[in-house]
């Protein structure tokens, strides 16, 4: 067997040093790539070869060096998006031709299973809509491609995936991500331009599976001892979700990023911020972009039940709106209402356009400038007590308070900390307040909102944007 390894060994030695070029795994046929930039390209080719990168759009080529490791990288300056299909020649003397390339906006979408959740759903989980997707997927052949980077874990970085872009059609979105699917198509139809998904997501991920092993080593909290990590459930594993998945593809050029993720890190909401800020702090790093849009989706209404994270997703939400003051250019979406209330024990609500399509708002609004999409929900402001009724200042800049009626999800509590639902809430029209009360509440301290683990508010601003849940209180 050692001999077999051995000659194995030496085959791939001669292969490398007579290499073709092999561009970077994600660079290939059907990739969109960023408009107006310059686009990063790397890959492997002849040690010591001229390389030449050619581009149908301009005719103008682009000349490099491959490294005496055998490596090469390279920049291209791309124009304005078109739906009309170009080519890309690599070349170190032995030409590589990449086909049916469209030029447009690239989004990279990551975090955990309700971002990796397919168009035709998961086990005992639908996505409401989702084959009529599938089946329609076809239309937007021409204008949306996705390069969905496969579940994996390693111990060490990585340079590659098993993956390539991919064409929508029946037989292949089914496997998207719903979320990025509608985020994909909507911003593709507002801006009529091509539009291009790295979906990198793993399904449980907390936060540190994407963090690298030097930053993971300043938290006293998380071992990187591998004989730990293999104790642990797989997939909430440190670093190896970062080493595997987002490595590969960290030098692709993308304008923004998409980020669903929280429900493995539930009871663990006090350092989730700083955390989640310094995951993408890094990743902007990898990526070269600078501060990139940053754009999250609060995690869903959800009835924990196990003992470490029972009654504690409301402080995970919480954290990530505090999150948002500690990254740049970032913003997040609210799903309270995006769940039906016989999902309470479905961790993956079957309403993925709602998510997507807010999400795209968020980018189309503050990404793009099309001030036409609302896309900041109603948030607390502040609160005074009036008697045994506790007054409500809402921060809604989207067309004020859109329901006066059937209010619900507010609670009240007295000094003993208590909390009981009002018998009274209504909307105060001159003020903007919210009103509630409580007979069995008679000197009210505290007012809360939806903050519980499985709570749906009924409570909105412009375009159904659901009141944030939010406590006036800080108890534990």
């Amino acid at each position: 067997m050692k001999k077999l390894l051995f000659s194995v060994s030496l085959i791939s030695m001669g292969l490398a040093a007579s290499a073709k070029v092999e561009p970077a795994s994600i660079i290939g046929d059907n990739m969109v790539i960023q408009q107006q930039t310059d686009v990063h390209l790397w890959g492997n080719a002849t040690p010591g070869a001229e390389l030449t990168v050619s581009p149908s759009w301009s005719g103008v080529p682009v000349k490099g060096k491959v490294g005496a490791d055998g490596k090469w990288e390279i920049s291209i300056p791309t124009p304005a998006a078109s739906f009309t299909p170009q080519t890309l020649t690599i070349s170190d003397g032995t030409p590589l031709t990449i086909k049916d390339v469209l030029i447009g906006e690239v989004w990279l979408a990551s975090g955990q299973s309700n971002m990796e959740m397919p168009l035709k759903g998961f086990g005992g989980c639908n996505v409401e809509g989702g084959t009529d997707e599938i089946a329609s997927s076809r239309k937007w052949a021409d204008k949306v491609r996705f390069f969905t980077v496969p579940l994996s874990q390693s111990y060490q970085p990585l340079d590659t995936v098993d993956a390539r872009w991919t064409v929508p059609g029946p037989d292949t979105a089914s496997d998207y991500s719903a979320t990025a699917w509608y985020f994909a198509t909507r911003l593709s139809e507002v801006l009529d331009v091509p539009v291009g998904i790295v979906n990198c997501s793993h399904g449980g991920a907390r936060v540190e599976s994407w963090l690298p092993r030097e930053i993971l080593k300043e938290y006293p909290d998380v071992s990187l001892d591998e004989k730990d990590i293999e104790a642990m459930t797989h997939y909430i594993r440190p670093m190896v979700m970062y080493n595997a998945m987002f490595n590969p593809i960290k030098g692709y050029t993308v304008n923004g990023i998409l980020w669903y993720q929280g429900c493995s890190n539930v009871g663990k909401h006090e350092e989730y911020a700083p955390r989640l800020a310094r995951m993408v702090e890094h990743w902007r790093n990898e990526l070269g972009r600078g501060d990139l849009p940053f754009y999250s989706v609060e995690i869903a209404p959800y009835d924990y039940d196990s003992p470490d994270q029972d009654n504690k997703s409301a402080y995970l939400r919480e954290a990530q709106w505090k999150s948002l003051d500690l990254i740049p250019n970032s913003a997040m979406i609210g799903t309270n209402d995006l769940v039906k209330p016989y999902e309470r024990f479905n961790i993956h609500p079957g309403n993925k356009s709602g998510v997507g399509h807010r999400l795209a708002s968020l980018a189309l609004n503050k990404k793009y400038g099309k001030k036409q999409f609302m896309c900041e929900s109603p948030k607390y402001k502040s609160h005074k007590v009036k008697g045994n009724e506790v007054w409500v200042a809402i921060d809604s800049k989207e067309n004020g308070i859109c329901r006066n009626y059937d209010i619900r999800g507010f609670e009240v509590a007295g000094a003993d900390k208590k909390f009981y639902p009002p018998d009274n809430a209504r909307l105060n029209w001159q003020t903007n307040e919210i009103v509630v009360s409580s007979d069995k509440v008679p000197a009210p301290v505290a007012v809360r909102y939806c903050f519980n683990d499985f709570e749906i508010g009924t409570l909105y601003g412009g375009d159904w944007l659901p009141l944030i849940p939010f406590r006036s209180d800080n108890w534990e």
